[in-house]
């Protein structure tokens, strides 16, 4: 892996696989839903659409029709706290790709009558969205944490903002936003690297920054408990608990401690809500980091009249946890499943651009896979005992959607701050 900068400050990074045929090629910008306020929630995620929607030079079907004859993928994603913007082709077709992306991201016309379209678009997204309580919990549980921090919007944004957002409206977002400070050019796969800088100099150079920085405040966890009334046939539950940041060192014990939970079919929870007495089909934990916060989140889907035996039977896995901590085999079990899901992404240029452009954006630096796997060896037992007293610390927030609470009106969101040994 290397780095480079461009004659404007424009940070690039580069990983080099002679073995492999494809190049990805990603721009990263350090905006999400993070950044929005009430008022303009949703932007982030609008930008990213009406990028696709037409440049001076190219349709949207043009955009589409280009990466179809070459056999490639072109896509874009938006997160809490950035926007990707991403190809990936056969090498011998990466000028093309940088050269449509870069069109798009300082060409994009935002023209009325795309936005128009698009912002119906996104409103059947949020329908589509509201329709499906087992996502919509997930966001429930952010507002739960968080209260009324930004970090607690949805990525899709609010029905009544979106409808006053014009073409202006997300210029001067995009002016403000999307910044080379903010900005990251993320390439993985077989190429040469002298001529990739040459290509990224005359499609990028060009770029400058006009807008200005604004502050982000750190959030507090909230610990509070949210019903949204719906009518489903199963309760929808997240409890969530603070977790750690990107550059927490605790990080690799909190995510092995997850895996332990409810990361997977051998899991406490899974094992014994869904594998032993059948009482959820679906039933997880994951963790997620953000630049300063993090959170862990338990979430089940399971039958009304079930709700009770399933939160009982978590509350009891994490008395256990808190009480015992984990087994020698679990921790060993982890270490192996995060080691292995690690090295198996390594054969994806697509998770390789990914990781590049993330840990650049967020971390600033890189670790060498044998210091990510001896990160994941050095964690001890005690490390997680550490990172579970600091989970269980303060009253989890609970998150649910379903037709009625009763379940978990009086669940005790205070009971496990006092199991700490």
């Amino acid at each position: 892996m290397n780095n480079y900068t461009l004659s404007n400050g424009l940070r690039v990074v580069v990983e080099y696989i002679p073995t492999f045929r494809s190049v990805a090629f990603g721009i990263w910008v350090k905006t999400g839903s993070r950044n929005e306020s009430l008022d303009n929630n949703g932007i982030s995620h609008f930008i990213e659409h009406m990028l696709f929607k037409g440049t001076a030079r190219r349709s949207a079907k043009d955009i589409a029709d280009l990466f179809d004859g070459i056999g490639g993928n072109v896509n874009a994603f938006t997160a809490k706290e950035y926007t990707c913007y991403f190809a990936k082709v056969l090498d011998q077709h990466l000028p093309i790709a940088v050269d449509a992306l870069s069109d798009m991201f300082f060409e994009s016309q935002f023209d009325e009558t795309e936005l128009a379209k698009e912002k119906n678009v996104i409103l059947e997204e949020i329908a589509m969205y509201e329709d499906t309580p087992d996502d919509k919990v997930h966001d429930e549980a952010s507002r739960a944490s968080y209260g009324d921090h930004p970090l607690a919007y949805s990525i899709l944004g609010l029905e009544e903002k979106l409808s006053a957002m014009n073409g202006d409206v997300l210029r001067q977002y995009m002016k403000d936003n999307y910044r080379i400070d903010n900005t990251v050019i993320s390439v993985a796969g077989n190429v040469e690297e002298r001529a990739l800088l040459e290509l990224l100099e005359r499609h990028f150079g060009s770029y400058k920054s006009t807008g200005a920085g604004s502050a982000i405040a750190a959030p507090q966890f909230k610990g509070e408990y949210l019903f949204h009334k719906k009518k489903t046939e199963q309760n929808h539950i997240c409890m969530t608990f603070p977790g750690c940041s990107i550059a927490d060192p605790q990080l690799y014990a909190m995510i092995l401690l997850n895996n332990a939970i409810g990361g997977g079919m051998s899991s406490r929870l899974f094992q014994e809500i869904r594998e032993k007495r059948g009482l959820a089909y679906s039933v997880y934990s994951y963790h997620t980091s953000y630049a300063d916060s993090g959170l862990f989140t338990i979430y089940a889907g399971t039958a009304p009249k079930q709700s009770k035996d399933v939160l009982a039977c978590t509350m009891e896995q994490l008395h256990d946890l808190a009480a015992k901590g984990l087994s020698e085999e679990e921790l060993h079990r982890g270490k192996e499943q995060l080691k292995g899901s690690l090295i198996l992404s390594l054969e994806s240029t697509s998770s390789r651009m990914n990781r590049l452009g993330k840990n650049e954006l967020m971390l600033g630096k890189h670790y060498t896979l044998d210091e990510l796997l001896e990160r994941i060896d050095s964690v001890s037992m005690k490390d997680i005992a550490d990172v579970t007293k600091r989970m269980l610390s303060q009253p989890f927030a609970v998150a649910m959607v379903g037709s009625n609470d009763k379940a978990v009106v009086n669940l005790g969101r205070d009971r496990l701050v006092s199991s700490i040994v």
